[in-house]
């Protein structure tokens, strides 16, 4: 079904439990019902313009993923089908399919797991400036988006708004349980080291990714959405040359576009013209396509 507004809810009768940027999340007692919307974010704006078919296939490699990892962590999956949610959702039935998932609702643990394989985006400029990610020394030289020698967990500080703040390790355990913190860590770089070796056979570089924990009855499990272009950055394996900045698969061609603008970054966002929003999905499917799709 088209979504004609990024503005309105999509489940008006629906208890709210949070709207995002590009999320919306029902309250239902002990479980929240997550629906991505077409919506998309550039420079922390929403813009005006949907990206028609996003939300679904977002949901679809989150829920790919889900699978893929849970044998190594239990995560907040209760189903994804439309005919399992609550009676209340039916109403909404043909928003809902393919782009919502019932989840436990869980304590949230406060922190962003960043781990990265590669130098790029904020570590980047942090390395440029002091040698180092988020407290951790690296070796002198390296590049624009340089293969590490093994990946780093760089965690930021969860912000209610605008960007959250990368944070060094140590300062962390100051705020959260050190036996927590060890648990994150262990868990997220062992999820990215396996997703980052099966994307690479498929042709996709996981460049970087965030993972976010909650806690249900007392256990760490995996919440929110993982391994999406929205929450990770994907580069094409064939184009991939260090010492300068990669192609995407995520929504880095809105980005380009809207840098060659005179817009001040400010709400409201500018409209996208149609071909961009068509490269647009067209990048989405095709990652979608090459983690997904059985490969004879």
């Amino acid at each position: 079904m088209s979504l004609k507004t990024n503005e309105a809810l999509l489940c008006p009768e629906l208890k709210l439990f949070k709207k995002g940027k590009v999320r919306e999340v029902y309250d239902f007692d002990d479980k929240l019902l997550i629906v991505a919307t077409d919506n998309i974010s550039a420079f922390d704006v929403v813009l005006p313009s949907l990206i028609e078919g996003k939300g679904v296939l977002l949901n679809q490699i989150s829920n790919f993923w889900f699978d893929f990892s849970q044998k190594s962590i239990k995560n907040h999956l209760i189903s994804k089908k439309v005919e399992e949610f609550p009676t209340a959702c039916q109403k909404y039935a043909d928003v809902l399919r393919d782009r919502s998932v019932l989840v436990w609702k869980t304590e949230m643990i406060e922190l962003e797991a960043i781990v990265r394989g590669y130098l790029s985006g904020s570590g980047f400029k942090d390395y440029q400036k002091t040698g180092q990610v988020c407290g951790i020394q690296l070796p002198e030289g390296l590049k624009e988006s340089a293969k590490l020698e093994t990946p780093i967990f760089t965690p930021s500080t969860k912000a209610p708004e605008g960007h959250d703040l990368n944070i060094a390790e140590s300062e962390l355990r100051k705020l959260i349980d050190g036996d927590v913190i060890d648990k994150v860590k262990e868990i997220s770089l062992h999820l990215y080291s396996v997703a980052a070796d099966y994307a690479l056979k498929r042709g996709i570089i996981i460049a970087d990714t965030k993972f976010e924990f909650g806690l249900l009855n007392g256990e760490i499990i995996l919440i929110d959405e993982i391994l999406t272009p929205d929450s990770s950055r994907f580069w094409p394996a064939d184009d991939y040359r260090p010492g300068q900045s990669q192609n995407s698969y995520d929504k880095q061609i809105i980005r380009n576009y809207l840098a060659q603008l005179d817009w001040d970054k400010t709400p409201p966002g500018p409209q996208l013209p149609d071909d961009i929003i068509q490269k647009t999905i067209d990048k989405y499917q095709e990652v979608y396509n090459k983690l997904t799709i059985v490969q004879p």
